[in-house]
């Protein structure tokens, strides 16, 4: 089926055609040709063939770890709406609680929830832009932890199989800022267990990720860090120990705050940002021998 058709069939969940790269952090990038929201599963599951039947589509949260190509992006963008931003608490009698954070949350609204609720273990996330969603399928972290150390199972819209399932953790194949929840699946809930802490420690940690994060990362338009970590030393290390910080091409530059942050001008170009990234990746190559993989997700690039 067409996106213009799916459209049709949406009725009023779709829209035509419309900026994609302004939805990011970024800010750049171009548009899609169409835009379906969904704001019950009922809705989901009764557009699932339609679904299906689409070639390219991509499942958008706040868009901080993706960058849009500048030109159109030949395919559908799926976003959920109000509905997937619940947070179910259900506490035990051991000090314990599962706790069901619709894909659609933000991260640092359900830090502050969490924390406000008597658990800790969460903290980390209260500096971290994305939603429940993007975080589990790139398995995020920061400051010691990361989504895998509290995952007990996530809810997913198998878009193909057009059906629900439930996965266990043990069955995502979390690993280092990667899992198993695939670019046709839809993340709609996600379950995690902590424990109960000491109310004010945890607002003191929440208070503390936050002043870190602002002494040592910018703000502007951006993805968080580019690269991932290799092992036993960090990407913003090696990028400044070669040099570059500060390094630009067109509209994009290397963060002087932070190495492994590369920031884009106003009305900057995702070419550039582009074509930053892979000058950095090869340079740090050349001088260290150190192969960077990116950890951000290019959207509507030719390769």
């Amino acid at each position: 089926m067409s996106i213009e058709n799916l459209l049709k069939s949406a009725a009023d969940l779709g829209i035509p055609s419309g900026p994609f790269g302004a939805l990011t952090t970024y800010r750049t990038g171009g548009q899609a040709r169409g835009f379906v929201t969904f704001n019950t599963r009922e809705a989901l599951v009764a557009m699932g063939a339609e679904l299906a039947s689409c070639e390219r589509i991509t499942v958008l949260g706040n868009g901080s770890n993706m960058l849009v190509a500048d030109g159109e992006y030949d395919g559908l963008v799926v976003r959920l709406g109000e509905s997937f931003t619940s947070l179910v608490i259900d506490a035990t009698e051991q000090g314990r609680a599962f706790i069901t954070i619709g894909a659609a949350l933000d991260l640092p609204i359900a830090a502050r929830r969490i924390s406000d609720s008597g658990f800790t273990g969460f903290e980390w996330a209260v500096g971290v832009p994305g939603t429940i969603g993007g975080a589990v399928t790139m398995n995020a972290g920061g400051h010691g932890s990361d989504m895998a150390a509290a995952v007990t199972s996530v809810e997913l819209w198998r878009i193909d199989e057009q059906r629900i399932d439930v996965v266990a953790a043990e069955n995502l194949q979390f690993a280092y800022r990667s899992s198993a929840i695939g670019p046709r699946d839809i993340v709609l809930s996600t379950t995690i267990r902590l424990s109960e802490g000491e109310a004010q420690a945890s607002k003191d940690q929440l208070k503390e990720i936050v002043r870190w994060r602002r002494e040592h990362q910018p703000g502007g338009s951006n993805a968080g860090s580019v690269f991932r970590n290799p092992p036993n030393e960090s990407a913003g290390s090696i990028i400044e120990r070669c040099g570059l910080k500060g390094h630009r091409i067109g509209t994009a530059q290397v963060s002087e705050k932070h190495a492994n942050f590369i920031q884009a001008d106003e009305y900057g170009s995702s070419n550039d940002v582009r074509a930053l990234i892979r000058y950095v990746h090869d340079e740090v190559l050349r001088r260290e021998g150190i192969e960077l993989v990116t950890e951000i997700r290019f959207v509507g690039f030719d390769e």
